[in-house]
């Protein structure tokens, strides 16, 4: 289960998203609500509207990917009025979400998104039972041909341009030392742990990253000791791919650096010490699937948008943007330039995996000339190259399963 009871840290971390969550985010935009699973309430459809719900796995006011997942949501109602939206929030994974989603199938929502890796076997389950609702699972890699689908995006794209900033700042600053914590030994988690450090590697070639394995997405304490573990270590910089944003609080207690991930606002939480944050902008997926879907356009399919699908986003970084104070400003324009190849199609996922490529023990895991495939980088069946490597400059290894 992904979810812990706040801390007094992490309110002090997350106060600032909180605040601009609280008003859009109200129980009373979800409507009446009659049913119950375990702790959580079953929001009501409203008629005459098409209705929409959301499964999350964490508070709307983590600052983190359930936020970044709610602004979705709060995109998708200003620009169709005539949507109405509902949530149940703070979701463990397993069987707790499949009688959740269950829950909201029965109560006639249209569309139902779930937003957890560990929601994917429950919404199967229930897209089963369910046929005439949609179904739309995030982060995983289950369909059917009728009523399920799953989405994600290529952040591993900007992980590559943040280790890059990151490498960068740590070479400045003489102590080319890198921390990475990771929530799960999961194909999405090491992917974007690799991108990080072939990312590093382009302006900081001497650079390590030590890796944290956490175990959890969201547990603001756990993070916390992490970084601040790490810190203690001699990393200069932390980069996240968990759902808060304390280790950034920790890197300006520390006077040192962080990375943060998945929402725009992260840096909130310190903008002299966080460098930048890849982040998602879901409303752009969220309006384009519903509009699919009442149009009846909309097949299942497993959507993974790059970086000029307007899925992804890097803080300081986008037009117009200023970039934080703490990035160097010789990696600026690289940076800038790297990104402009993404946009244009120029430097796709695949190319930040580029061969030669070798593990951190040494051993060649993609040969010169070698390219990969969607299978190696979701570790999918028929993959060749999964993602159960750590790339070279990585301090640590896979738990065993």
């Amino acid at each position: 289960m992904r979810v812990h009871p706040f801390t007094l840290f992490a309110m002090t971390a997350s106060a600032l998203a909180i605040a601009l969550a609280s008003p859009a985010c109200s129980k009373k935009e979800s409507g009446p609500s009659k049913e119950a699973v375990g702790k959580h309430a079953i929001p009501s459809v409203q008629a005459g509207k098409f209705n929409v719900a959301f499964v999350y796995v964490g508070p709307v006011g983590d600052g983190g990917w359930t936020y970044a997942h709610d602004q979705g949501r709060r995109h998708l109602v200003e620009q169709m009025a005539d949507v109405h939206t509902a949530y149940v929030e703070s979701v463990g994974e397993g069987a707790e979400s499949e009688q959740v989603i269950r829950g909201l199938a029965r109560k006639g929502f249209d569309v139902i998104f779930s937003t957890s890796f560990g929601f994917m076997d429950g919404t199967e389950a229930v897209a089963k039972e369910f046929p005439k609702t949609k179904f739309v699972h995030v982060a995983g890699y289950k369909k059917n041909d009728t009523n399920f689908g799953n989405a994600f995006g290529a952040m591993e794209q900007m992980k590559y341009l943040a280790g890059m900033i990151a490498g960068a700042r740590a070479k400045e600053d003489g102590t080319p030392k890198l921390g990475y914590i990771a929530p799960f030994p999961i194909p999405e988690v090491i992917r974007l742990g690799n991108a990080l450090m072939l990312g590093a590697r382009q302006t900081c070639p001497e650079c390590t990253m030590e890796i944290r394995w956490m175990n959890t997405w969201f547990d603001p304490g756990k993070e916390q000791e992490a970084a601040e573990s790490m810190f203690s270590s001699g990393v200069q910089v932390v980069l996240t791919g968990a759902d808060t944003t304390g280790p950034i609080v920790v890197a300006g207690q520390k006077k040192k650096w962080a990375v943060g991930y998945d929402s725009n606002n992260a840096c909130d939480a310190d903008k002299a010490h966080c460098l930048t944050a890849p982040y998602w902008n879901w409303g752009v997926f969220y309006v384009d699937t519903v509009k699919q879907i009442r149009a009846g356009t909309w097949k299942p399919s497993s959507y993974y948008g790059e970086a000029d699908s307007g899925l992804l986003g890097l803080k300081g970084f986008e037009d117009g943007a200023t970039p934080a104070p703490g990035v160097p400003a010789s990696v600026i324009p690289l940076v800038r330039a790297k990104l402009a190849e993404m946009k244009a199609g120029k430097f796709t996922r695949f190319d930040v995996f580029a061969s030669p490529l070798k593990d951190n023990q040494g051993k060649v895991v993609l040969p010169e000339g070698k390219r990969m495939t969607q299978e190696d980088l979701e570790g999918l069946a028929g993959c060749t190259v999964c993602m159960n490597w750590l790339a070279e400059g990585v301090i640590g290894q896979i738990p065993a399963k």
